[in-house]
């Protein structure tokens, strides 16, 4: 027993040694193309969200980016990917339906409609903000179609989150400063 033991302990030191010689240390990162796992957590309000009606919405993201997800009733979810490319499509989409409006940030949004006292943008899956009339120029706004139509992409700021949920938008209130920040982390993304 003792000379097998012996006999197993320097081929595994034998078989370590020619593995050094091809490869001294581990990988920093995995293969691009290796299968990929990410964990997160939503808030559980949100969950419904993420699902879909009938599961829908978790299906699309599914079957669009190839990966699987498992949602956990307190908001953990986990991500698998055939690679870290579906792995972080199936997470972007994950975000931007959790994703919440912030004060002061800046969105590009579309008009959805727009209406006498000033137009209703889409700046996250879902979730629409006013900017009203008095909100879009600096000059007084007559008619909103002279500034805005229906489709149209228009960078909004977000002022004002009301108790009730509702998001207030201003086109005006935007400096060339927000704008050159705004693109910057565009162009990082």
């Amino acid at each position: 027993m003792e000379i097998a033991l012996n006999q197993a302990n320097e081929a595994r030191i034998h078989i370590l040694g020619e593995m050094n010689k091809v490869m001294s240390k581990a990988r920093e990162t995995v293969s691009e193309n290796a299968p990929s796992m990410a964990m997160m957590k939503i808030d559980p309000d949100k969950i419904r969200d993420v699902i879909g009606k009938g599961g829908a919405v978790i299906r699309s993201i599914t079957e669009e980016t190839g990966a699987s997800i498992d949602i956990d009733d307190d908001g953990n979810i986990r991500i698998y990917g055939e690679d870290a490319t579906s792995r972080d499509a199936a997470i972007a989409r994950v975000m931007s339906i959790t994703a919440e409006a912030e004060v002061g940030k800046l969105y590009m949004g579309k008009v959805a409609r727009i209406v006498d006292f000033g137009a209703f943008i889409t700046i996250l899956p879902g979730k629409d903000g006013l900017v009203h009339i008095s909100q879009i120029s600096d000059e007084r706004v007559e008619n909103i179609g002279e500034y805005l139509k229906e489709g149209q992409e228009v960078l909004v700021k977000v002022s004002d989150l009301d108790a009730r949920g509702r998001i207030k938008l201003s086109i005006k209130e935007i400096t060339e400063e927000d704008k050159a920040e705004y693109a910057a982390a565009a162009a990082a993304e």
